[in-house]
């Protein structure tokens, strides 16, 4: 668990590589994404070294419904006493079916990875839905399909802090993800051009974040993006 931006915490789910974040509000903790099968009992452990309960939490946001974002969901949103939960309109479905449909990957290696019963859900009702533009506590909400449809990347406003979700990934640089897992590969450099570039901090679902003068490397990636350059896996 580390600090990324003044009332925002990185919580590493799996490894060091796959992250959930825990954001301070007047009215509690607002939980984004939550991670596999395991990941309550690590966001447990985080959220108690802090001083607080699962109790505290009053909303998970979900940048969107793939498995290693929503596999726990159903065991942390029991655990809360039943914190709000929060999606795009367009994956309400998926939450509720428990598993990628069929559509929902663009290649035919994703399509096949979806059918392992390792990558369904306990299905999950959502509280309320978004469509971009709403401002969840201090949140708010931008619309960028092409890994998903419903794909929303999360604006802390207080602290200029991206919180990327999959659109972005940083693992041995910046880059958009495996084409095949997205349902829209062409879609998503377009919809990255709807974040803002003129951002302090920024959390990946997977990857380390970037803050302080490292965020130069996301300052360029945007630009690269712009000009129809930036890698694609």
């Amino acid at each position: 668990m580390s600090g990324l931006a003044r009332g925002i915490v990185r919580i590493p789910t799996r490894g060091d590589g796959d992250n959930c974040f825990l954001i301070e509000e007047d009215d509690g903790l607002t939980l984004v994404d939550v991670g596999w099968k395991n990941a309550p009992t690590v966001i447990r452990q985080a959220v108690e070294a802090a001083g607080r309960t699962l109790t505290d939490i009053s909303r998970i946001v979900i940048t969107h419904a793939h498995p290693d974002h929503v596999r726990g969901l159903a065991e942390l949103v029991a655990r809360t006493g039943g914190a709000d939960v929060f999606i795009h309109e367009l994956e309400e479905r998926w939450l509720t079916a428990g598993r990628v449909p069929r559509h929902g990957r663009s290649g035919a290696l994703g399509r096949a990875i979806d059918h392992l019963p390792l990558l369904h859900w306990q299905p999950v009702a959502a509280t309320r839905t978004v469509t971009g533009g709403e401002s969840i506590g201090s949140l708010r909400v931008i619309h960028t399909p092409g890994h998903s449809p419903g794909h929303i990347v999360l604006l802390h406003e207080p602290t200029r802090t991206l919180l990327v979700g999959d659109a972005v990934f940083h693992r041995s640089g910046l880059a958009l993800g495996p084409a095949a897992l997205a349902a829209d590969p062409a879609a998503r450099p377009a919809s990255l051009l709807r974040m803002p570039r003129d951002v302090h901090a920024v959390g990946f679902a997977h990857g380390q974040p970037l803050s302080g003068e490292r965020i130069s490397a996301f300052h360029d990636f945007h630009q690269a993006i712009a000009a129809g350059e930036a890698r694609h896996a």
